[in-house]
């Protein structure tokens, strides 16, 4: 299929200028680093955030930063870890491109987000261009604010509908100064299944839980590196059967949040799901030919797909669940069963009254 044609590309690299391509064009979509390539723009004008980057302003004895939207991930985490920091939520495709805003746009996180929370609850404050072309700030850029109605975690998940981001201002946490990852085989999903929901519910403090079907499970600690293999050897005992502890454990929890598991040209889609509908999800899917990894303890399914994705929209629809296509060719962005949000169609109507910035999705696609 070919890539749709834009009517024109426009680079900007100032919170004003952004607000000026708004007003003067009927249409306007945004493209930061790219690497969400389902979700590239279809039409209209093009605005471009990658020179819209760089760090305003990094307190870390506050453990807070703001930076630009078009800032690339890695850049960010390049300047916390020299601080001992990091950003939790492990923001998926850094090493690809993925930007700040692009980040927040799409709602996403990674495997830690299981321990943490998600790019919701690291958000602290934005600005932002609404389809008025009016700067909005909203939050604040400390931790502890009374600002008023919290947009910024409005905005996760929002795609560009409701405004284009132009400023985040986040929280960040120190890092632990180890890791560990054991790798944990059953015999089938059900088995493996169980494990996951003993997990859950034990005391054990877990950083990211992972199944990879039918049967493998992933799970990390962190923490100090004295106290680490006392927990590990805790953790091993509880869990029972065959255990494994991974020596490469950096490299494999990049590896998934980069998800190099799919295949060039794939789909890549986001499935908000529960652990209990993990069974069914994977009846249903488990004969086709895609491929799977529930992720955050088994509440979020990353599905690979190969060709068209309607097969997997008619599936999901089925299970009357809804998916979102990151990555992939051309073609639809909303998979599965999508209902109408009124209080999103609402601050649509009051922020992008004429439409300029595309058409809301029917849900909030940050929520998991």
């Amino acid at each position: 299929m070919p890539e749709a044609v834009l009517d024109f590309v426009v680079q900007v690299d100032r919170p004003e200028a952004v607000a000026d391509a708004v007003r003067a064009h009927p249409a306007v979509r945004t493209r930061g680093g790219g690497t969400k390539t389902a979700l590239r723009p279809a039409d209209g004008v093009v605005l471009d955030l990658s020179a819209l980057r760089g760090v305003v302003e990094y307190e870390p004895s506050e453990f807070t930063f703001t930076a630009l939207a078009g800032t690339p991930v890695r850049e960010v985490e390049a300047l916390l870890a020299r601080h001992g920091q990091y950003l939790p939520f492990d923001p998926p495709l850094a090493a690809a491109g993925a930007t700040l805003g692009g980040t927040v746009a799409s709602g996403l996180s990674g495997p830690r987000r299981y321990r943490y929370g998600g790019v919701r609850d690291f958000i602290v404050g934005c600005r932002f261009v609404d389809g008025e072309g009016r700067v909005v700030r909203a939050g604040g850029k400390v931790v502890k604010n009374a600002a008023g109605f919290d947009f910024p975690k409005l905005l996760v998940g929002s795609l560009g509908t409701l405004g284009v981001l132009v400023e985040l201002s986040f929280k960040v946490f120190p890092r632990p100064p180890a890791h560990a990852t054991l790798r944990v085989q059953r015999r089938d999903l059900q088995e493996a299944l169980g494990t996951l929901r003993s997990l859950a519910t034990s005391f054990f403090d877990v950083e990211a839980l992972d199944l990879v079907p039918p049967s493998t499970l992933w799970i990390r600690v962190g923490g100090l590196g004295e106290s680490l293999p006392v927990r590990v050897d805790r953790l091993r005992s509880f869990l029972g059967g065959e255990v494994d502890v991974v020596e490469e454990d950096a490299a494999l929890w990049e590896a998934a949040r980069e998800f190099a598991w799919l295949p060039s040209g794939w789909s890549l889609v986001k499935v908000p799901t529960t652990p209990r509908r993990l069974a069914e999800l994977e009846s249903r899917l488990g004969g086709s030919e895609s491929l799977r990894r529930y992720s955050v303890g088994g509440n979020v399914a990353w599905v690979g797909w190969p060709g068209d994705p309607h097969p997997l929209s008619e599936a999901l629809a089925e299970l009357d669940l809804r998916g979102l296509r990151l990555v992939g060719p051309p073609g639809p962005v909303t998979l599965g069963r999508w209902e109408a949000d009124p209080f999103g169609v609402r601050v649509k109507h009051a922020l992008d009254p004429t439409g300029r910035l595309g058409r809301i999705a029917e849900c909030n696609t940050g929520s998991r």
